[in-house]
Protein backbone atom coordinates (compact mmCIF):
# COMPACT_ATOMS: atom_id res chain seq x y z
CA UNK A 1 0.00 0.00 0.00
CA UNK A 2 1.35 3.46 -1.06
CA UNK A 3 2.68 5.82 2.00
CA UNK A 4 0.14 8.79 2.24
CA UNK A 5 0.99 12.01 0.56
CA UNK A 6 2.55 14.75 2.56
CA UNK A 7 1.61 17.60 3.50
CA UNK A 8 3.31 19.46 1.15
CA UNK A 9 2.51 17.41 -1.46
CA UNK A 10 -1.24 17.75 -0.85
CA UNK A 11 -0.95 21.73 -0.81
CA UNK A 12 1.64 21.35 -4.11
CA UNK A 13 -1.39 19.03 -5.61
CA UNK A 14 -4.28 21.37 -4.83
CA UNK A 15 -2.96 24.70 -5.76
CA UNK A 16 -1.31 22.77 -9.02
CA UNK A 17 -5.23 21.80 -9.57
CA UNK A 18 -6.64 25.24 -8.90
CA UNK A 19 -3.99 27.59 -11.09
CA UNK A 20 -5.42 29.35 -13.51
CA UNK A 21 -8.62 29.35 -11.45
CA UNK A 22 -10.42 32.51 -9.74
CA UNK A 23 -12.87 33.25 -7.10
CA UNK A 24 -16.06 35.15 -8.03
CA UNK A 25 -14.12 38.48 -7.60
CA UNK A 26 -11.52 37.55 -9.92
CA UNK A 27 -8.65 37.01 -7.47
CA UNK A 28 -6.89 33.65 -7.89
CA UNK A 29 -8.72 30.86 -6.46
CA UNK A 30 -5.36 29.68 -4.74
CA UNK A 31 -5.78 32.60 -2.42
CA UNK A 32 -8.78 30.85 -1.23
CA UNK A 33 -7.83 27.10 -0.66
CA UNK A 34 -4.86 28.47 1.48
CA UNK A 35 -6.65 30.82 3.80
CA UNK A 36 -9.53 27.86 3.99
CA UNK A 37 -5.75 25.87 5.38
CA UNK A 38 -4.63 28.20 6.96
CA UNK A 39 -8.49 29.00 8.82
CA UNK A 40 -8.25 25.07 10.30
CA UNK A 41 -4.96 25.52 11.43
CA UNK A 42 -6.23 28.44 13.40
CA UNK A 43 -8.61 26.28 14.71
CA UNK A 44 -6.52 23.32 15.71
CA UNK A 45 -7.46 21.23 13.04
CA UNK A 46 -5.88 17.92 12.56
CA UNK A 47 -3.11 17.40 9.59
CA UNK A 48 -6.47 15.21 7.94
CA UNK A 49 -8.42 18.17 8.35
CA UNK A 50 -5.83 20.43 7.14
CA UNK A 51 -5.46 17.92 4.08
CA UNK A 52 -9.28 17.96 3.22
CA UNK A 53 -9.17 22.10 2.88
CA UNK A 54 -6.60 21.99 0.84
CA UNK A 55 -8.74 19.53 -1.38
CA UNK A 56 -12.10 20.93 -0.39
CA UNK A 57 -13.83 22.64 -3.43
CA UNK A 58 -11.28 20.57 -6.03
CA UNK A 59 -13.98 17.60 -6.60
CA UNK A 60 -16.50 20.06 -7.02
CA UNK A 61 -14.65 22.77 -9.10
CA UNK A 62 -13.86 19.97 -11.61
CA UNK A 63 -10.33 20.52 -10.33
CA UNK A 64 -9.48 16.89 -9.56
CA UNK A 65 -11.69 13.88 -10.51
CA UNK A 66 -13.55 11.52 -8.11
CA UNK A 67 -11.35 8.75 -9.82
CA UNK A 68 -8.20 10.59 -8.70
CA UNK A 69 -9.99 11.11 -5.13
CA UNK A 70 -10.64 7.56 -5.13
CA UNK A 71 -7.08 6.26 -5.71
CA UNK A 72 -5.21 8.93 -3.88
CA UNK A 73 -2.76 7.74 -1.00
CA UNK A 74 -4.58 9.68 1.69
CA UNK A 75 -6.52 8.61 4.78
CA UNK A 76 -9.84 7.46 4.25
CA UNK A 77 -11.05 10.00 7.09
CA UNK A 78 -9.40 13.27 4.22
CA UNK A 79 -11.02 11.41 1.23
CA UNK A 80 -14.51 11.32 3.35
CA UNK A 81 -14.28 14.75 4.35
CA UNK A 82 -13.77 15.67 0.81
CA UNK A 83 -16.62 14.30 -0.24
CA UNK A 84 -19.05 15.45 2.38
CA UNK A 85 -17.46 18.71 1.38
CA UNK A 86 -18.31 18.22 -2.41
CA UNK A 87 -21.75 20.05 -2.81
CA UNK A 88 -23.54 17.83 -6.14
CA UNK A 89 -25.34 19.56 -8.58
CA UNK A 90 -28.39 19.98 -7.80
CA UNK A 91 -28.61 19.07 -4.00
CA UNK A 92 -30.47 21.53 -1.51
CA UNK A 93 -28.86 23.22 1.50
CA UNK A 94 -30.11 20.85 3.72
CA UNK A 95 -28.86 17.84 2.76
CA UNK A 96 -25.37 19.08 2.13
CA UNK A 97 -25.05 20.71 5.58
CA UNK A 98 -26.70 17.26 7.19
CA UNK A 99 -23.94 15.41 5.12
CA UNK A 100 -21.43 18.09 6.54
CA UNK A 101 -22.24 17.41 10.30
CA UNK A 102 -22.23 13.89 10.30
CA UNK A 103 -19.02 13.51 8.45
CA UNK A 104 -16.33 13.51 11.31
CA UNK A 105 -13.63 16.03 11.00
CA UNK A 106 -16.01 17.94 8.37
CA UNK A 107 -17.76 20.92 10.24
CA UNK A 108 -14.02 22.60 10.84
CA UNK A 109 -13.37 22.44 7.31
CA UNK A 110 -16.57 23.82 6.20
CA UNK A 111 -16.61 27.02 9.19
CA UNK A 112 -12.74 28.18 8.09
CA UNK A 113 -14.45 28.03 4.22
CA UNK A 114 -17.71 30.59 5.12
CA UNK A 115 -15.11 32.38 7.53
CA UNK A 116 -13.35 33.36 4.60
CA UNK A 117 -15.91 33.10 2.32
CA UNK A 118 -17.60 35.93 4.59
CA UNK A 119 -14.57 38.07 5.19
CA UNK A 120 -15.65 41.15 4.44
CA UNK A 121 -12.80 42.58 2.89
CA UNK A 122 -13.21 39.56 0.29
CA UNK A 123 -16.94 40.36 0.01
CA UNK A 124 -16.27 44.46 -1.05
CA UNK A 125 -15.09 43.01 -3.86
CA UNK A 126 -18.22 41.91 -5.47
CA UNK A 127 -20.95 43.59 -6.83
CA UNK A 128 -23.96 44.67 -4.26
CA UNK A 129 -26.32 42.12 -5.38
CA UNK A 130 -23.94 39.28 -5.16
CA UNK A 131 -22.51 40.55 -2.43
CA UNK A 132 -26.37 40.39 -0.71
CA UNK A 133 -26.93 36.75 -2.15
CA UNK A 134 -23.81 35.22 -0.66
CA UNK A 135 -24.02 36.78 2.40
CA UNK A 136 -27.72 35.49 3.14
CA UNK A 137 -26.21 32.20 1.70
CA UNK A 138 -23.57 32.14 4.21
CA UNK A 139 -25.56 33.18 7.06
CA UNK A 140 -28.83 30.54 6.13
CA UNK A 141 -25.86 27.56 6.00
CA UNK A 142 -23.97 28.76 8.91
CA UNK A 143 -27.48 28.24 10.93
CA UNK A 144 -28.50 25.00 9.36
CA UNK A 145 -24.79 24.02 10.40
CA UNK A 146 -24.92 25.05 14.27
CA UNK A 147 -22.61 28.10 13.82
CA UNK A 148 -24.99 31.08 14.09
CA UNK A 149 -23.06 32.10 16.96
CA UNK A 150 -19.77 32.09 15.40
CA UNK A 151 -18.10 35.42 13.58
CA UNK A 152 -17.03 35.51 10.24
Amino acid sequence: MPQNLSPAEIEAIAREAHAGQTDKAGRPYTEHIAAVAEGVRARGGSQEQIAAAWLHDAIEDDALSREWLDGAALPQSVKDMVLALTKREGEDLTSYTRRILTTPGALVVKEADLAHNSDPARLALLDEETRARLTEKYARTRRLLGLEDAGA
